[in-house]
């Protein structure tokens, strides 16, 4: 497996220094994300980061409109992104939609499993 490459925003590289090596992988995965598109506003990519209102909150707690760019967040920021993220973010292999079961087997009967047809009583 490949790695990724190493952080070349300089305050979300102090973030992942100042973290325990456990965490180094997480952290990279959300800076990455974030870093793809130094360009974009926040808001929109703290949406796709972040579920539900937690991105707003975020952004509300750091005193940060929307508009604000990733490369200008703080290495205090990063860590503060850090935390938010990993409180709401699911555990990968955790059940999340999308992932099937280990072992499971696709509905035979032509609907999503738990699911059944229209009755069609009288015909």
């Amino acid at each position: 497996m490949s790695r990724p490459a190493p952080l070349s925003h300089a305050p979300a590289a102090d973030a992942r220094a100042a973290l325990p090596e456990s965490e180094a992988a997480a952290f990279d995965r959300l800076a990455h994300a974030v870093l793809a598109s130094p360009s974009a506003p926040l808001g929109p990519l703290l949406r796709s980061q972040l579920p539900g209102t937690a991105g707003v909150r975020w952004l509300h707690q750091e005193n940060l409109v929307p508009t604000t760019r990733p490369t200008a967040l703080t290495s205090d920021q990063w860590l503060s992104l850090f935390s938010s993220w990993t409180a709401v973010a699911p555990a990968p292999g955790s059940g999340s939609p999308g992932v099937r079961k280990k072992g499971g087997r696709p509905a035979t009967h032509g609907h999503a499993p738990g699911a059944s047809g229209i009755p069609r009583w009288g015909q």
